[in-house]
C-alpha cells in the first residue's frame, strides 16, 4: 500500500489527513494518509528509512525553507520563492529521490485570480515567513506590486506603523500571511486603518479558522471583498496529488 504524510511540528488538527484518506477512500485508491509529527528537520531521513513506501509528503510550519537542504532537486517555482511544501518520494534502485514542489502559488493564484479587478495592482504582504514568499510570488506573476509588512520592519518591509489611510487607497489588496486571528485568538487583528477601506478593498486571508476572522470581518464593513483560505486549501491538495503522480 502507498503511504503519503505531512511533516510538521506540531501538527495537532490538519486538514491534509483527513482530506486525503477521505479521497482515497472515495476513489478506491489503495494507499493512506499519515502525520508525521518531527521536533526537528533532522528526523526526515528516520521517516523516509521506516516508511520505504512513502510515494510524497506535505511539508508544513516550520519546515518549509529548511527541507530543501534534504532534496534532490527542486521545481523553478520552489527554487525562486526558496520554499517547499510538496516533496515527490521516488525509488530509484536503493536510491530514494526526493523533489521539492510548491502548492501553495498555485492554490493562491487559482483562488484570488476571480476577484482581482484592473484597479487592483498593488498588494500589501502581511509577513515574512514561507508562505508570505509564495504569496509574494503569485501576485507578482499575477502582475500586482507588492510590499511586504512585519513587525519588525526587517528584510525589505515596512512596519505596520508605517502603513497610512492614503496607502490603503493604493495598495488596496492586503494579503494576511500571519497567525494573527487564528483560532482560538479570533479577537485579534492585524493593527491596519480600517476606516480608510472602501469597496475597492480586496482582503485575503489564509486562515480558514475561524471562517471569517476580524481582519475579514472589519473589511466587510467597509465594503471590501474579503476571502479566507480554505479553497486555497483544497487547490493545494489538488496540486499536491498532481505533483506526486505525474
Amino acid at each position: 500500500m502507498d503511504k503519503y504524510g505531512l511533516i510538521g511540528y506540531p501538527l495537532g488538527h490538519s486538514f491534509s489527513i483527513s482530506y486525503f484518506n477521505e479521497k482515497f477512500k472515495n476513489e478506491g485508491i489503495d494507499a493512506v494518509y499519515e502525520n508525521y509529527e518531527i521536533p526537528t528537520i533532522e528526523q526526515l531521513p528516520e521517516v523516509l528509512d521506516t516508511n520505504p513506501e512513502l510515494r510524497g509528503l506535505n511539508v508544513t510550519i516550520p519546515y518549509k525553507e529548511k527541507v530543501i537542504s534534504y532534496l534532490d532537486s527542486l521545481s523553478p517555482e520552489a527554487s525562486e520563492i526558496g520554499a517547499v511544501n510538496v516533496i515527490k518520494i521516488e525509488h530509484k534502485g536503493k536510491k530514494t529521490v526526493l523533489k521539492g514542489y510548491n502548492s501553495d502559488v498555485i492554490g493562491f493564484t487559482r483562488s484570488i485570480e476571480p476577484l482581482l479587478e484592473p484597479y487592483h495592482k498593488k498588494a500589501l504582504i502581511l509577513g515574512t515567513g514561507g508562505a508570505s514568499k509564495a504569496i509574494e510570488f503569485g501576485l507578482r506573476s499575477l502582475k500586482l506590486e507588492t510590499l511586504k509588512v512585519s513587525r519588525t520592519g526587517k528584510d525589505g518591509a515596512i512596519r505596520y506603523t508605517d502603513i497610512t489611510p492614503e496607502m490603503m487607497k493604493e495598495y488596496n489588496v492586503i494579503v494576511n500571511c500571519t497567525p494573527c486571528g487564528m483560532f482560538p485568538h479570533a479577537d485579534e487583528c492585524p493593527d491596519l486603518p480600517y476606516n480608510a477601506m472602501d469597496n475597492h478593498t480586496l482582503l485575503y486571508d489564509l486562515i480558514y479558522n475561524p471562517d471569517e476572522t476580524l481582519f475579514l470581518t472589519k473589511g466587510k464593513k467597509k465594503g471590501a471583498i474579503i476571502k479566507n483560505g480554505l479553497e486555497m486549501l483544497l487547490l493545494q491538495a489538488f496540486a499536491s496529488w498532481e505533483f506526486w503522480n505525474k
